[in-house]
């Protein structure tokens, strides 16, 4: 990529976003770093990073921070797409209203941004799109399937764009993280439902055991496989930048150990050997 070329961040109040803006940064890009609350971002502005507010599930906020850019500099060349948040609920006790909300912003707030930098990003012939996905992009866990539904979704939206762009010299790249620690993932503990203190519902038992499960990971209060291998933002940060500064990117950037062998695993064994073999060992399981 061109040195200066001008970057797009999504989701830039902590973690991934954050630490991803600052990459970029530091690599000579120029870096727009947004984030649905603006305050958020001021130590970023601080470093020299611009900085915008965003709402993903704004239609107008989306066009006006587009615009904001390519008023300034042409066109978006790079485009991280990394605002989003995890629902954790049973399928069946989780209201469609929830579910919903989750599709808005992992999957619509995606698209919207990505259907509006394409047309700048085809005028100049170039132009690199890095949704950030999951390991729960290619296999789903009890108690986070709509979750993994939308980075299903993600997974094959970006397959599909990949080759409807790539004659247009645009990149679509999909990073699948891991578990990482940083605030999304007390954000997701918080999501986990109330049901688990309800003494009529018939996952009470499993909410608990999946409350306890994540605060093991994100909060070290027992050990275990997903918490040992648990990565630092930075680490998935330093892989967007590698992915979106490649002129031949791979489609899939897995990162960490975990993701990379947990996705081998799913690729190579039957459904059954999986669930029982690894899902029902390690995840709680009503």
């Amino acid at each position: 990529m061109a040195q200066r070329s001008t970057a797009l961040v999504t989701g830039c109040s902590s973690g991934i976003g954050r630490a991803t803006a600052l990459r970029l940064h530091a690599a000579g890009h120029r870096v727009y770093a947004t984030a649905r609350k603006p305050e958020t971002l001021d130590g970023l502005a601080a470093r020299g990073l611009h900085t915008l507010a965003l709402d993903v599930t704004d239609p107008e906020s989306a066009k006006a921070a587009v615009e904001t850019v390519e008023a300034e500099h042409g066109a978006v060349d790079v485009l991280v797409n990394n605002a989003g948040y995890g629902l954790s609920g049973t399928f069946e006790e989780t209201p469609l209203e929830q579910v919903r909300d989750q599709f808005e912003t992992n999957v619509f707030g995606l698209v919207r941004l990505t259907q509006l930098v394409l047309p700048g990003m085809r005028a100049r012939g170039t132009g690199t799109v890095v949704n950030v996905s999951s390991i729960f992009g290619r296999y789903a866990a009890p108690g986070g399937g709509y979750y993994h539904a939308s980075k299903h979704a993600v997974e094959a939206l970006s397959d599909a764009l990949r080759l409807e762009v790539a004659g247009f010299g645009i990149r679509v790249v999909l990073v699948e993280p891991g578990p990482v620690r940083t605030p999304w993932g007390q954000r997701f503990m918080d999501h986990i439902p109330d049901g688990r203190a309800r003494a009529d519902s018939p996952y009470r038992r499993f909410h608990e055991r999946t409350a306890a499960y994540y605060d093991a990971i994100y909060n070290g209060t027992r050990r275990t496989l997903a918490g040992t291998f648990a990565i630092e933002a930075e680490q998935v940060a330093d892989t967007i930048v590698r992915a979106a500064r490649s002129r031949t990117p791979r489609s899939r950037y897995p990162v960490g150990f975990l993701a990379a062998s947990t996705i081998a695993l799913r690729r190579l064994t039957p459904d059954r050997i999986f669930d029982n073999a690894f899902i029902r060992r390690q995840f709680p399981v009503p």
